[in-house]
């Protein structure tokens, strides 16, 4: 059994990485096809647009060399965890990823848990009251949040709570020019963090608010409910122990396909509270042509998402163990 369950790790070790490792070369490609030439672009930032400085420009960066010959050393450097130089911030790229992904997790992090429990105990209350006035508000409210866009909601939530109220900050990670304790510096953080998080995990919570509603009204007509309910389970007992673990395994697959995604789509609210993160990297990369700033984020996140659905793997077995015996 041991020999089996290292095999199977082993074989899901080496998938994930070939997966990366597509997707490396096809985020060269696909950033490469973009038009433009970024050594005019770096040229006419540097305030210098003759031939012979362009020229030199492309020499430096690679840029004169054939396509092939530029996706072979990429690939060799990104298996030296070498994810290239950018000529916009002057610095290697994973020095400014690693700078700035703690604030793009920390942010996803809380709006998908934010998403996850709000949108499970929603669900819950939705499906185990069907048809009443509760669920009717919950479905409204779902359908609403679902259908507004995020970015106008941030700038609402925004004008209320930060320009009406002046409860919290509307923008930035931090308090700028004071010294905080320790203590102190947490408390900032979760003001600053607090609008940004419920922005971008609205729309994840109106998705599993949907999906838990059905999901329970689709166990709760199950034959083993049923048993427990002729047995004289009380309604509390029948949830917690027979319908939720059942219920759960639709909502643990979209959420662990959505955790990548939702640190990808962060980039429009990053951009709207000033949100030093990833996100906000990548926006201005792609005004500044920042090729290998792109390419390294691209990698980043999508090795990101290939974790996030391996570790969805693993939680189906802690939530649904007859899928590990199988």
């Amino acid at each position: 059994m041991a020999v089996r369950l290292g095999a199977s790790a082993v074989a899901q070790l080496a998938k994930m990485i070939g997966i990366i490792l597509m997707i490396a070369v096809f985020n060269f490609l696909l950033v490469r096809a973009a038009p433009g030439d970024p050594a005019l672009v770096i040229a006419g930032q540097s305030g210098a647009v003759d031939e012979q400085f362009v020229a030199r420009i492309r020499t430096e960066y690679g840029l004169d060399k054939p396509l092939p010959l530029q996706l072979a050393t990429y690939m060799g450097k990104v298996a030296q965890l070498d994810l290239g130089y950018s000529y916009r911030q002057q610095r290697p790229v994973l020095s400014l990823i690693a700078e700035r992904l703690p604030a793009t997790l920390l942010l996803a992090g809380c709006a998908f848990v934010l998403s996850l429990v709000g949108g499970v105990l929603l669900g819950c209350l939705a499906g185990i009251r069907a048809g009443s006035w509760a669920d009717s508000a919950i479905t409204i409210l779902s359908l609403l949040i679902y259908a507004t866009p995020v970015f106008w909601l941030g700038l609402m939530l925004v004008l209320l709570f930060s320009v009406h109220f002046e409860w919290l900050p509307a923008f930035g990670y931090r308090s700028i020019g004071e010294n905080l304790s320790t203590w102190a510096a947490m408390v900032d953080l979760g003001k600053h963090l607090v609008l940004p998080a419920v922005t971008l995990g609205m729309l994840y919570l109106a998705i599993y608010t949907r999906l838990m509603r059905a999901s329970i009204i689709e166990v709760s007509h199950q034959d083993f409910v049923k048993t427990a309910r002729a047995k004289g389970a009380s309604p509390r007992r029948i949830l917690w122990r027979h319908m939720l673990r059942n219920a759960l395994l639709p909502v643990v697959t979209m959420a662990g396909l959505q955790a990548g995604t939702l640190i990808g789509g962060s980039v429009v609210i990053e951009t709207v509270f000033a949100w030093p993160g990833i996100g906000r990297l990548t926006y201005d990369a792609v005004l500044q042509r920042d090729y290998q700033v792109l390419q390294g984020v691209f990698l980043v996140l999508s090795a990101i998402v290939v974790v996030f659905n391996w570790l969805t793997d693993l939680l189906y077995r802690v939530v649904d163990p007859r899928i590990g015996s199988n």
